[in-house]
């Protein structure tokens, strides 16, 4: 593969510049004016816009570049880290939608806090930062890989450079800017997705010559994978989707319950072809080169296009990580404004606007502190799944149980939850259990401790807060 020239790079830096330069004008001409429209859209969002706004966040750089990662150390049984996101999607749509919608809130830890209180709340909303902030840790670090192939810059000055251009996207435009803007992040995202698929295959030849060379099991369904964390991809996925903080947010910006649902449906749609297309790169990078790095198992075909093309699909890559970076980073914001600066501040609407601003501006760099302690991106991406998982099994168990409406073994189940699977993970899942399983048993188990220590009592409910 040869590598570009000055001029040649020269070409792909100008496209990409150029890219910038146009989303950032959307950006402004579309940004949000108020907090409401920064927090929700003013809850008239089309359900499609928001639809892809769902499918653009699960399959982010993070997803893009880790899954193709993990496809070429262990098969096309990678794919099932971005499938299980269609199988989430589709669950979270015909079981939970509605039901978050009509709560009102717009904060997951407001919507738990109506069925476990407050304190229950804050811990929700602690875990939920906690989590997002390694989020975008790995959201960093998968796309520095990217654009130091092509831009032939080190990993801290291409981190640096999505540090300062998503949080100018995020701090301006607010949900309803990245909403609408991320409509173009998504068209230029799967056509560049497509052109690394294309040139993967024509360089391999297709799919036979791979099937033939490479061993057995990277073409099966579970893989050198295995069934265990397969099933703890999809359960953490499901988990994730089902209580993370910007999934609900995008959410109530739909226009009513109805649209809100088709969202998950459209999202749901888009995700599964583009899990194949994923894996099936992985596995090319890992037929032409066996012994390279599969952190650029991605990358590496940009090397092999023209300059034009491989601009595009540089800048397909960019805007990936644009959007996960910027919709993770307002999610963020949006826990830190309402669930702790708000309640104690109590400042004026113009005050409130003014501080989400500035909290998003630190949000934003935030991650730069820790890039340099990420080990493989897609297992940091499934111990962040898990994390948030402990608060989907709090929620589906308030809004579907509720004689385990405890707040106080609410509270309690996440905190052990998040002290256990954090240190799982820190171990290396010690005994082959995945650190997913230890973040979906923990709290249930502690409410349902709690529950019999209680002798029958069944907890009162927190009072309902309206829209």
């Amino acid at each position: 593969m040869h590598q570009f020239n000055s001029g040649e790079s020269a070409i792909i830096i100008a496209i990409i510049i150029a890219y910038i330069a146009v989303t950032s004008w959307l950006t402004l001409r579309l940004r949000s004016r108020n907090s409401e429209q920064f927090m929700v859209g003013s809850r008239a969002m089309p359900a499609a816009v928001i639809g892809i706004l769902l499918m653009s966040e699960f399959i982010g750089a993070k997803s893009t570049v880790g899954t193709s990662q993990e496809a070429f150390n262990y098969g096309m049984a990678a794919a099932w880290s971005v499938i299980g996101a269609a199988v989430g999607f589709l669950l979270y749509g015909l079981f939970f939608v509605r039901r978050l919608y009509a709560s009102g809130a717009f904060t997951i830890s407001g919507a738990i806090e109506q069925k476990f209180g407050r304190s229950t709340k804050i811990t929700v909303s602690l875990i939920m930062i906690y989590a997002l902030l390694l989020v975008n840790v790995g959201n960093y670090v998968s796309g520095a890989a990217a654009l130091s192939t092509v831009l032939k810059v080190d990993l801290t000055m291409g981190m640096l450079i999505i540090a300062v251009v998503s949080t100018f996207y995020y701090v301006f435009g607010g949900l309803k800017g990245v909403a609408y803007v991320t409509i173009l992040h998504s068209a230029v995202k799967v056509l560049g997705i497509a052109l690394i698929l294309g040139v993967a295959l024509s360089m391999t030849g297709g799919i036979t010559p791979m099937v033939e060379a490479l061993p057995p099991e990277y073409f099966s369904l579970t893989g050198r994978i295995g069934v265990p964390t397969i099933l703890a991809w999809v359960i953490g996925t499901i988990g994730a989707i089902f209580s993370t903080q910007f999934i609900m947010q995008a959410i109530a910006a739909n226009k009513d319950e109805a649209a809100a649902q088709r969202s998950t449906f459209y999202a749901a749609a888009l995700c599964f072809p583009l899990g194949i297309a994923l894996g099936l790169v992985g596995v090319a990078a890992k037929f032409l080169n066996p012994t390279g790095n599969s952190l650029y198992a991605l990358p590496m075909f940009l090397q092999a296009m023209n300059p034009w093309l491989a601009g595009l699909v540089t800048t397909s890559l960019v805007a990936s990580v644009f959007v996960s970076v910027s919709t993770v980073a307002l999610a963020i914001a949006s826990l830190i404004v309402k669930d702790f600066y708000v309640p104690y501040a109590r400042p004026t609407p113009q005050r409130e606007f003014q501080m989400t601003r500035w909290i998003s501006l630190a949000i934003g760099f935030a991650p730069l502190i820790f890039v340099f302690f990420v080990p493989e991106i897609l297992k940091l991406s499934f111990f962040t799944r898990a994390l948030r998982l402990s608060i989907s099994i709090v929620a589906v168990m308030g809004f579907y149980l509720p004689f385990f409406r405890s707040s106080r073994g609410a509270t309690l189940g996440l905190i052990a939850s998040a002290l256990a699977t954090t240190a799982w993970y820190l171990l290396n899942n010690p005994y082959s259990i995945d650190n997913m399983y230890i973040a979906a048993i923990t709290p249930a188990l502690v409410l349902v401790v709690e529950r019999l220590l209680q002798g029958g009592r069944a907890p009162a409910e927190a009072a309902p807060q309206g829209r």
